[in-house]
């Protein structure tokens, strides 16, 4: 029997997420051959007056094409699919499989010649800004084990998450866009922690439902030669088949002169990967009521109520500071209390304490109040 909360999720990725309008090209990328909802996509796209594209991939197959390829095979590669993906007005990318650590063999040279030479020409520089795009993830046995939650645990999560009343949220996040859009000074502190940074005349950007789901975030970027002081990361971060412990950075001047964790030698292998690599392209808080606990999923994790990320690497265009990388790497802080707390400030007013939002405004954002309103 067909699933109706598939059908559900397909109508928000067409009508919502994408706002996918006749006669617009839509490609769908799907890892790991998640034949319901993508067939579900199909006919919504349909529905929608669209015109859907499906590229099958498997990360076995992309595992075995990174070991092996060099520079001139991502060069012909990224041209074909640059001029796909700027034929397109939309574009939903499926992120699922079996195994999350499919390429933890794949020497560190061969992962930064595919983020170089194909992953920046054809997404960084084409699909993100210049397509309405969504990235998700399908609840598969192997994302229940790695949320340790059982199959059907993790199902009924996935869909709460990603079906919630994405405009409810957004118009909750609206004061907060407003505060960061009209603040200099930021300070966040914590066990570990003590950093400043400046986001003077920066746009904020918030995430409702239109790039990732499940969603709930709003991003910015610091100002590029502004953050100073010590970032003590208590989230594990899964990225390019390595799971990252206790990262710690040490910035001056906005750049990352000091690097430790669980995987040294690795972490300090993608913050050498380019000059932009050690500097910050994003600081995003996240908002999502439901999302909790860390589950090495970054498009879940970077959304944890009472968490923000900081990202090495490249920034996005909608809020820009400059700086350019092959890498982007969300990194999760969580300041409730669970967390050991910490504080978060706008210039001289305490926005946020122990991962709750203080000021009047803000407080709708604040899980339950979501329940309150209903």
């Amino acid at each position: 029997m067909k699933d109706p909360r598939m059908d559900k999720l397909a109508d928000i990725l067409i009508n919502y997420a994408t706002s996918l309008q006749p006669g617009e090209k839509i490609l769908i990328e799907d890892r790991g051959f998640n034949r319901e909802l993508v067939v579900a996509i199909v006919n919504h796209a349909y529905k929608a007056g669209g015109l859907p594209y499906v590229n099958l991939m498997d990360a076995q197959v992309e595992r075995a094409m990174q070991r092996g390829a060099t520079q001139d095979l991502w060069d012909w590669h990224a041209r074909l699919d640059s001029a796909r993906m700027r034929d397109c007005a939309a574009y939903i990318a499926i992120r699922g499989g079996d195994n999350a650590y499919e390429t933890a063999d794949v020497p560190d040279s061969q992962k930064r010649l595919y983020s170089v030479q194909y992953s920046q020409p054809v997404h960084s520089n084409i699909r993100v800004p210049h397509t309405k795009w969504v990235v998700l993830r399908y609840p598969s046995p192997a994302m229940a084990q790695q949320a340790g939650m059982s199959t059907e645990q993790f199902e009924d999560f996935y869909f709460k998450v990603c079906t919630l009343d994405y405009s409810r949220m957004s118009r909750a996040m609206d004061p907060l866009v407003r505060r960061m859009e009209t603040a200099d000074r930021v300070h966040i502190k914590g066990p570990g922690t003590d950093l400043r940074f400046s986001i003077k005349g920066q746009r904020a950007i918030k995430c409702d439902g239109r790039m990732n789901i499940p969603d709930g975030e709003i991003y910015t970027a610091p100002l590029l030669d502004s953050v100073e002081g010590v970032l003590q990361y208590n989230t594990p971060s899964l990225y390019q088949g390595k799971t990252h412990e206790n990262i710690r950075f040490v910035f001056k001047k906005g750049q990352i002169v000091e690097a430790t964790g669980s995987q040294q030698e690795a972490l300090n292998n993608i913050l050498n990967t380019d000059a932009g690599a050690r500097y910050i392209g994003e600081f995003a808080i996240g908002v999502n009521p439901y999302i909790t606990e860390p589950m090495k999923d970054t498009l879940f994790d970077e959304k944890i109520s009472g968490s923000f990320h900081f990202t090495p690497g490249n920034c996005y265009d909608e809020a820009p500071n400059g700086n350019k990388s092959a890498v982007h790497w969300d990194l999760v802080c969580i300041q409730r209390q669970d967390y050991g707390g910490g504080e978060m400030w706008f210039d001289d007013e305490l926005i946020r304490k122990d991962g709750l939002f203080v000021p009047a405004d803000l407080q709708p954002l604040n899980p339950g109040a979501e329940k309150e309103e209903a």
